[in-house]
Formats: C-alpha cells, structure tokens, sequence
C-alpha cells in the first residue's frame, strides 16, 4: 500500500498541484478542497510550519558596512563627472545559521514563488511585490506557533459538491 493518495494524477501533476494548494493555504490561511487533496495538503503544510517554528530564532545579526549612491532632496541619484557619487552606509542585517538557509531552501523547494498586486491605484505591475515565504514562515507562524505542539491545521467538512458528489471540506491554519 503506498505511503501517499495518488489522487487520479500523474506524479507530476500530483506535486505540481500540492504544491500550488500549500502555496495558497500558506498565502491565504484556509482554502477549500477536497477531502482527500486536503489530508494530503495537510502533511505537507504541517512539515512547513513545524520547521519555520524550529529555525524561528536560528540567526545572528550581523553589522555590515555597504556602498550605497548618494540621493538629492529629489531622490535623484548625484552624479559628479559623469560618475554616481557613493557613500559608505552601516547596516545590520540578519545573517541565517546553516541549519536556517537549509530550512529555507526546503521551504522554496516546496512552496512557488508568488506576487502580490495591490488591488487599487494606476501601474498594477509596477507596484508588485515578491512575497518571501520562507521569512513568512520564520516570523509570522514560527512566532503565532512557537508554543503549539503540532496540529497546525483544521479540516472542516462542508458537504457533498453537486457535480460529483465528492465530499468537499476547508482546511485552514489554526
């Protein structure tokens, strides 16, 4: 007997639409699925959550000196001769231990990268941003989670889809 639901799909379509379902429960915080998609969903989100909460606090702040261009009161870059003028900036910046950047690479072999666009305002695309999951997991559910022992997820049944009968339910984070 195998070890997962094949869900009627190849391998491929199988791990590309987990993946996809993780990604929303990740993004959105409850999705709604089947029943069997969801108890699979499960395993996977709940192993993404329970390292985000393991690896939370696994960094050490590090100050860094960086060359950044000199801006006018316009936020225009200054230029002398033709050349940008730098200054030298102090920063601190956290520095991921070993097992952490192992984590986050587990994370983004999982989880697919995604854009959030602002709902209101002219230039939609110019005003996107990358959402990093993987500090999303760090910060906002390792600390939500910190003290939780497991059971990241609820499964509520709903009822029966009207098309096919299958039993539809609503996973989300707890």
């Amino acid at each position: 007997m195998a070890g997962y639901r094949k869900l009627g799909r190849t391998s491929s379509q199988r791990k590309a639409l987990l993946r996809n379902q993780v990604t929303d429960l990740l993004y959105h915080g409850k999705i709604r699925t089947t029943e069997a998609k969801a108890k699979e969903i499960r395993k996977i989100a709940e192993g993404l959550i329970a390292l985000g909460v393991k690896e939370k606090d696994n960094y050490e702040e590090v100050t860094v000196q960086a060359k950044v261009a000199k801006k006018d009161e316009n936020g225009k870059r200054v230029k002398e001769n033709g050349k940008t003028v730098f200054e030298t900036v102090e920063k601190t910046i956290k520095k991921d231990k070993p097992s952490r950047l192992h984590a986050r690479k587990q994370i983004y072999k999982v989880v697919y990268p995604r854009k959030e666009v602002p709902v209101a305002g002219k230039q939609r695309k110019a005003n996107t941003k990358q959402i990093d999951f993987a500090d999303k997991l760090f910060n906002e559910y390792g600390n939500k989670y910190a003290n939780r022992n497991g059971g990241y997820t609820r499964i509520v049944k709903i009822g029966q889809r009207p098309g096919d009968a299958a039993m539809e339910v609503l996973i989300e984070l707890v």
